[in-house]
């Protein structure tokens, strides 16, 4: 049980780590190589190469990938694409500050959908009033900052509708598919890989990348732009790999949860490389957040504990009306006898 709790928490602190500071990167990345669409086409050829490579070489184990998998993989896969795709958007057109706020909109929306589409139980009064707090503070964290124009709140908008499908839908496709850690990270990669086209003509991207190719556009030989996609990259094979472990070994609300309170370290190394940032006053908000995240925590494991010590107690029950029926059984037979 201590192996495990502890497998567990390992999980989530690198799904943390991998979600703060890959904000910071791809904000970073788009602004030195600004090409949304192509950055997370080379996201996606990075891990689902790096996956394939290292399976090759018996580093990790991944399930094959066959076309009647990717059938019923396809649908996650796609909301999954428009999750990043909008993600990365709204970085190109917004602050890290806006981000944060639509990003911490999640929980409660999951939370919602979770009892509503995957019938699981309506969270406690505790756990809402904490979901609660975590958006309050968020929303008090970025209104002292710059106003948003139209077009980021456009993307923002587009970004939590399609964020809270992935994070209730994937979760339905970890739990029920049967796929591995890494047989996840492959197919969702991979087919993410194979959409991306048509999202660069949708978008007008391609015009874009033909027109600097031929160019010879001297930002795409910049050594740090180079280092930011670079970067980019490896921190989205990790992430792949944190995220959908973590899915596996905590609820859907908790993953998103905790995906709000990691970015407290986005907002910090925020404040120290970006020239717009909150006052002190969002700063303070932005404790109400993480209270509220760490009011999520407590209320969900004595939620969790409560429920075992029932599972237990009904156990007990069991146990005592079973020996109970064999000493009826067996003095009747003495009876009888």
């Amino acid at each position: 049980m201590a192996k495990q709790h502890y497998a567990t928490s390992s999980l989530v602190i690198g799904y943390a780590l991998c979600s703060s500071l890959l904000a910071i990167i791809n904000k970073y990345a788009v602004t030195k190589f600004n090409y949304p669409g192509l950055l997370t086409t080379l996201q996606y050829l990075t891990s689902a190469a790096g996956v394939w490579a290292l399976g090759k070489l018996g580093f990790l184990c991944h399930d094959p990938f066959n076309l009647e998998t990717a059938k019923k993989f396809a649908p996650a896969a796609i909301v999954f694409y428009l999750a990043i795709f909008t993600n990365t958007n709204l970085l190109v057109h917004a602050n890290v500050d806006t981000f944060i706020v639509f990003r911490s909109l999640t929980p409660l929306l999951v939370a919602i959908a979770d009892t509503t589409f995957r019938k699981q139980p309506c969270p406690s009064k505790l756990t809402f009033s904490s979901l609660v707090i975590i958006l309050g503070g968020a929303v008090g964290y970025v209104i002292t900052d710059s106003a948003f124009s139209l077009t980021a709140y456009s993307w923002a908008l587009a970004y939590l509708v399609t964020i809270t499908a992935e994070m209730v839908y994937i979760k339905h496709i970890v739990t029920n598919l049967g796929l591995n850690t890494w047989g996840f990270v492959l197919y969702n990669n991979l087919l993410s890989l194979m959409i991306s086209p048509i999202f660069w003509f949708l978008t007008g991207e391609h015009k874009s990348v033909f027109s600097a190719v031929e160019s010879r556009v001297e930002g795409w030989f910049q050594l740090d732009a180079f280092v930011a996609v670079a970067l980019s990259c490896l921190f989205g094979l990790l992430i792949s790999f944190f995220g959908f472990a973590a899915r596996k070994a905590i609820s859907a609300t908790a993953f998103t949860v905790t995906g709000v309170v990691n970015k407290f370290l986005t907002v910090a190394i925020n404040v120290t490389i970006w020239d717009k940032h909150a006052s002190a006053f969002g700063l303070v908000s932005l404790l109400f957040t993480l209270a509220g995240g760490v009011l999520y925590q407590q209320s969900v494991t004595a939620k969790g504990n409560i429920a075992s010590a029932q599972r237990e107690t009904a156990s007990e029950e069991l146990k005592d009306e079973s020996d109970s029926a064999e000493y009826d059984e067996e003095k009747q037979k003495l009876i009888s006898s």
